[in-house]
């Protein structure tokens, strides 16, 4: 069986497999599966009729995404944990991430441990692009704060502007820095500039869409995302100057009404990460959707 490295001229194969059923989780998109190549090495395989992600790096092997097809072949399973065990110095380490709901039957039936991980968070397109209500009073409030008190563009994204995007990365991440001491954090802070670097490279292939705010010729926001399906969009990047008051509940809200065409918004998941629940929560998702991690369970 050959592992075949990931490039961008897969985008029509993961496309069609990724297609043969529905997904809700927001990891089951090229433009969110490809980015990671700044991190991991990616590699795939057709097992049967399963397409079947492999990321590696320093620790170990493991499956990003449940294998891709219409139905779940156990043998396909069996095979790609035999695949990581090859790689992996310990069989502990071979995994299956960010398996769905409607699989996590498969899987306990099957014998294997299905653990929760982080859900993402789904929220009803329309609520936040209104925000009425108490329950946004203050998040309309901040908008308008902006509005009122900054002479702003609001701009389709473009290219043209990435190196000022990328500044303003960089400098949202030293405030994030400073305010926040978490390790963990603080990696998934540079983990997510490497990534939209690669985002940025290979941005005219994907299906990516953004907005961005300019403040006196200058851009100080900037939102990012893809759809995920006919009724999601999922909103993977919004950087904003942090001295903007008001800026991050504008320019959010601004481009969810600019999405009028989906229902929902998928604004990802929290990594487990205190401060980023408190956030994802205060914009009312509708529902959590849930993620888990496969491994084998004591039987095996």
């Amino acid at each position: 069986m050959r592992l075949r490295p990931l490039t961008v001229r897969d985008i029509k194969t993961f496309r069609a497999f990724l297609s043969l059923k529905p997904h809700e989780l927001s990891v089951y998109a090229f433009e969110s599966i490809y980015p990671w190549k700044a991190l991991y090495e990616i590699n795939w395989t057709v097992m049967g009729e399963s397409l079947c992600v492999f990321f590696r790096d320093r620790l170990g092997c493991f499956l990003n995404l449940a294998p891709l097809a219409k139905t779940i072949d156990p043998a396909c399973v069996s095979k790609a944990f035999a695949v990581m065990d090859q790689i992996n110095k310990h069989k502990d380490i071979s995994r299956i991430e960010n398996v769905e709901e409607q699989d996590r039957q498969f899987y306990t039936q099957a014998g294997y441990r299905c653990v929760e991980k982080f859900p993402d968070y789904l929220c009803e397109r329309q609520e936040l692009a209104c925000l009425k209500g108490n329950k946004f009073k203050s998040k309309r409030a901040a908008s308008n704060h902006f509005m009122k008190h900054y002479a702003f563009e609001y701009l389709p994204f473009s290219l043209r502007y990435r190196d000022a995007c990328l500044d303003l990365y960089a400098a949202w991440m030293r405030g994030r820095f400073e305010a926040n001491p978490d390790s963990l954090y603080r990696g998934m802070l540079k983990d997510g500039l490497v990534c939209l670097k690669r985002v940025f490279d290979n941005y005219k292939d994907f299906c990516y869409r953004g907005a961005l705010v300019k403040t006196e010729g200058r851009v100080c926001g900037f939102s990012l995302g893809f759809p995920l399906n006919k009724d999601t969009f999922c909103i993977s990047y919004e950087i904003t100057d942090l001295k903007a008051q008001g800026l991050s509940q504008f320019i959010f809200r601004r481009f969810c009404e600019e999405l009028s065409e989906y229902r929902y918004i998928n604004i990802m998941d929290d990594s487990g990460l205190t401060n980023l629940k408190k956030v994802k929560q205060s914009y009312h998702p509708s529902r959590l959707i849930p993620s888990y991690i496969v491994t084998r369970g004591p039987a095996d």
